[in-house]
């Protein structure tokens, strides 16, 4: 007799334009590379636009089964994090409205849609859908790339957490700390109280000033501002550096500045077993950012109603980290390091190869920003 698979949950992934609007929405119409990024950014305030199909998801293991889709939201970094609360929570609303419509019963938050939504409280009252920000994932996947580099640093290092006392900062922090990695932490963040509280829980020390990461030896990005926070005055000499942040809050220039200093692109997985077919995400076909991974690992495990809401707790990241393993033959491990999308060499860092990239078809284009764009 033959046993029936596990029920596994549809989801939908949320994505946005990164810093660069119209390089990026020129994946999706080619006319849109052509618009300077104000001239979008303004058709994105004033039009109604519609949220689009960016890609699909497959997993390798059950081919041809319906498993998860990734949705445009038609807004910018700036927009995201501006003043207008009521277009961010309309186009957010929308972009869940088409998820649910097309047949997901889980969307994950990915980029800056996890913060604007406070990680997601703000949809804790949708009851037709599940919501994760991904950030547990996120932090456990942190945490690993933590481990590794550790092994080529001094022994007892100085690491510093930008953005400490965020949803993923916060549970980085108590991880390293329980793992006791850091022979010195220091927390850096926006918000004194918290920080404060934080430092006073977990240990170590605390600060609002980016200047005092020039005493780490590893500094971990982990903010959500819309414009790049660290420079080459910020750091040691010989530091390494982990930007786990999307849009992310370093440059290519600061490696020319300062090649002295390595930067490694933080929270990508391997996932040689979620076949994407679509448009460029921003990461190679068989990678995915961490919080994409958590959403189809609860989806795998057949979530019902939320998942991570808010800051993630260490029994949350505990519980991603064991379907991680659980689903191993699905990949669901850390990506080869890169800096700036160029893989780099670092010691000890040992991940398996990737499978290879899978062919990428067409997605739906927002056509109301295409025709804007072509006026």
């Amino acid at each position: 007799m033959a046993t029936a698979m596990p029920a596994r949950a549809r989801f939908a992934f949320l994505i946005h334009p990164r810093t660069d609007v119209s390089a990026d929405l020129a994946v999706v119409n080619p006319l849109l590379g052509l618009v300077p990024t104000g001239v979008v950014e303004k058709a994105m305030a004033r039009l109604p636009l519609r949220p689009w199909v960016h890609g699909s998801i497959e997993a390798a293991d059950r081919p041809g089964e319906p498993f998860g889709e990734i949705i445009g939201v038609p807004l910018s970094p700036r927009l995201l994090l501006g003043p207008d609360r009521a277009l961010v929570q309309r186009q957010v609303d929308a972009a869940v409205d088409v998820a649910v419509a097309r047949g997901a019963t889980l969307v994950g938050l990915g980029s800056l849609t996890a913060p604007v939504t406070a990680g997601g409280a703000k949809l804790r009252r949708r009851t037709d859908v599940g919501v994760t920000n991904g950030n547990a994932f996120t932090a456990a996947i942190t945490v690993e790339a933590v481990e590794r580099v550790v092994g080529v640093l001094p022994s007892r290092p100085v690491i510093a957490l930008v953005g400490a006392n965020g949803s993923v900062g916060t549970a980085v922090a108590r991880s390293i700390a329980r793992a006791g990695l850091a022979g010195d932490l220091l927390l850096v963040g926006r918000t004194p109280s918290s920080l404060a509280a934080l430092a006073g829980d977990i240990g170590g020390r605390w600060s609002i000033d980016m200047a005092d990461c020039r005493s780490a030896d590893l500094v971990v990005l982990m903010t959500s501002a819309a414009d790049a926070v660290l420079g080459g005055e910020h750091l040691k000499a010989g530091a390494i550096v982990i930007d786990d942040t999307q849009p992310r809050n370093t440059q290519p220039d600061l490696v020319e500045r300062r090649p002295d200093v390595l930067i490694i692109d933080g929270g990508v997985v391997s996932t040689p077993g979620l076949r994407r077919r679509g448009r460029y995400l921003g990461v190679p076909d068989e990678q995915s950012f961490a919080c994409l991974a958590e959403t189809a690992l609860l989806a795998l495990d057949g979530q019902q109603g939320h998942g991570t809401i808010g800051r993630p707790s260490l029994e949350q990241v505990d519980r991603v980290r064991r379907l991680a393993a659980q689903h191993a033959h699905l990949g669901f491990g850390l990506a080869a390091p890169t800096s700036f999308g160029h893989p780099v060499a670092v010691p000890g860092w040992n991940t398996p190869a990737v499978q290879p990239a899978v062919p990428q078809d067409l997605a739906v284009a927002p056509k109301a920003l295409a025709e804007e764009a072509s006026r």
